[in-house]
């Protein structure tokens, strides 16, 4: 049965729905697109420094992009598939605890209630009633031991697919330049516009999930990825002048 929401009351704030199942993609989403604009742009940006020419930047910035993204992308896969098979040898073991170590269970999640700030009398009670259901006990022990939950398990095809392909078009900022006839200079200044500007929203952006103020994340994320391509810049003057 489907929950009514608070009906708007003149001076309460309106009701804001949680994120829901997508909050478990949130890190795949903000990592994938800023790493590949974060590093991709850290990556011509040294290559220019260091004097190639438009075509070998456009090669760099491109095996570099295909590169990223199928590192980022592979590499989400294997951590979330390792994990759940984590999760699923834990649920298998707290079945087997359920079942022939109910009582040290039970006076388990006693005390996890009583540490949520329920009363002993109270988590008594509260205990005494999961205790007439496996599947809820067993629910309820995953939540508070090992802060699982069904609904929220992370998919290891969609953690691949979102940080990949996000991955490749962050990194688009710092390809697309170098794809015209242009001197590899021209090219950083546009990729400096175009990932300045994606770093900015990007950075606002993820506060629609962190609730956070818009400005000052989204300098932050800009000022942070300057500074780093400043350093990658000179680390490939450097390197060209002394070899």
């Amino acid at each position: 049965m489907a929950i009514e929401l608070p009906k708007p009351v003149p001076g309460v704030p309106p009701y804001v729905d949680h994120l829901g199942s997508s909050r478990e993609y949130w890190r795949d989403i903000i990592l994938g697109v800023n790493d590949g604009l974060v590093s991709m742009f850290l990556l011509v940006a040294g290559v220019v420094g260091g004097a190639l020419d438009t075509r070998t930047v456009l090669l760099t910035a491109v095996a570099g992009a295909i590169a990223g993204a199928i590192s980022m992308g592979v590499g989400e896969y294997i951590a979330t598939k390792a994990q759940e098979e984590v999760f699923h040898g834990e649920v298998a073991l707290e079945r087997q605890h359920i079942k022939f170590h109910r009582k040290y269970e039970l006076e388990e999640l006693k005390e996890m209630f009583v540490e949520t700030g329920l009363s002993g009398e109270l988590s008594e009670q509260v205990v005494a009633a999961y205790d007439q259901d496996d599947e809820s006990l067993m629910k309820i022990m995953m939540a508070l031991e090992f802060g699982f939950v069904d609904e929220y398990r992370r998919n290891p095809y969609v953690a691949m697919s979102v940080s990949g392909g996000l991955f490749l078009a962050g990194a688009s900022t710092s390809v697309i330049p170098f794809m015209f006839d242009v001197a590899p200079r021209t090219g950083l200044l546009w990729a400096a516009a175009l990932s300045g500007v994606a770093l900015f929203v990007v950075g606002a952006g993820k506060t629609f999930a962190t609730r956070g103020h818009w400005l000052r994340a989204g300098l932050e994320n800009l000022i942070l990825a300057t500074v780093g391509a400043g350093v990658s810049y000179f680390v490939g003057v450097w390197y060209q002048a002394n070899f």
